[in-house]
């Protein structure tokens, strides 16, 4: 009997280590999964912000012609000022609503 018991011990300490190890593998690939998806969400923002800013200067040069490029930069300055304060003002709207339907 003593041996059963045992055998069923080193067999449920095998097992477990064994779980232990499956679990660290697992941690491992999502770990470097997330580490990858990171890289390239940090590379496609950037591009973002690249694409960005040769629009703006695009439609700045596009502009200068017409306006002279003082004007034609404080247009595009001006304008992006004003979208960003949109886009801002919404962001506010969305976490008061937030903060209102969390609030106790």
């Amino acid at each position: 009997m003593r041996d059963v018991f045992t055998r069923l011990y080193s067999d449920g300490r095998a097992y477990a280590e064994a779980e232990v190890e499956r679990q660290k593998l697992r941690a491992g690939i999502v770990g470097a999964g997330v580490r990858d998806a990171l890289i390239f969400a940090t590379a496609g923002i950037m591009l973002v912000f690249a694409a960005i800013v040769a629009g703006l200067v695009g439609i700045i040069l596009a502009l200068s012609p017409l306006v002279g490029p003082g004007w034609a930069t404080g247009a595009v300055f001006g304008g992006a000022l004003v979208i960003a304060l949109l886009l801002l003002l919404v962001a506010k709207g969305r976490i008061d609503r937030i903060k209102k339907a969390v609030k106790p």
